[in-house]
């Protein structure tokens, strides 16, 4: 099944590199739509201001369109947008006199954890994502717009690394090897930003649910 679902995705893909070439406005936009929130984090890490990094992002469409007679498929499109961008934003980044390069792992390694059992393992539909969520976490509450400020206050607080790394992995739905390869890290590494970061972002939310009423408690 999962061979099956790798050659969907391949073959996607290549349809996909073929009607941008090909000058398709509905696809380019529907790219641009998706994606340009996860790129618009990424760069911010790198630059001083949104507008900024907004520019960046805008850049690197333009890179992205002009250079797609030079991808060959290596590595999959979403990851040959990351190197454009991760250039774009650094080298802007270095022109800011601002840039915001990835530290070393000293002070981003401390902080709170979560016990590993929250998590699936090796066997489970989904690994490395949540066991179980808060008790009080409805399908509902949890698309609300509050949660998603609960959300967006802890990325807030992590230190740039762990921010990226949730974010794209969490937010914006990549693979763990993906993110390696983007952000240049180990899989050692990647855990280690990934699970720190969560543990932020949990315990903002715990707080939240256990301060927030039941659905029958305000029910009228």
């Amino acid at each position: 099944m999962t061979g099956t679902i790798g050659v969907r995705e391949r073959r996607d893909e290549a349809d996909l590199v073929a009607r941008l070439r090909a000058g398709d406005e509905q696809a380019f936009a529907a790219l641009v739509d998706g994606w340009s929130g996860w790129m618009l984090r990424l760069a911010r890490e790198h630059v001083p201001t949104h507008s900024v990094a907004e520019e960046v992002v805008q850049e690197t469409w333009l890179a992205v369109l002009e250079g797609l007679d030079r991808f060959r498929g290596e590595a999959s499109l979403r990851t040959w947008v990351y190197r454009i961008l991760s250039n774009q934003a650094k080298r802007r980044g270095i022109r800011e006199r601002r840039t915001v390069p990835f530290a070393s792992l000293t002070s981003e390694d401390d902080g709170p954890t979560v016990d590993p059992t929250r998590f699936q393992g090796a066997g489970d539909p989904h690994p490395g994502g949540w066991r179980q969520f808060p008790q009080e976490w409805p399908d509902q509450v949890a698309l609300s717009r509050e949660v998603h400020d609960v959300v967006a206050v802890a990325l807030v607080e992590l230190p740039p690394r762990q921010r990226v790394v949730v974010a794209l992995r969490d937010l914006d739905g990549h693979t763990a090897e993906e993110v390696c390869e983007v952000l240049g890290i180990s899989a050692g590494n990647q855990r280690v930003l990934l699970h720190r970061g969560r543990a932020v972002v949990r315990a903002h939310l715990e707080r939240y649910f256990d301060s927030t009423p039941s659905r029958k408690e305000v029910s009228p």
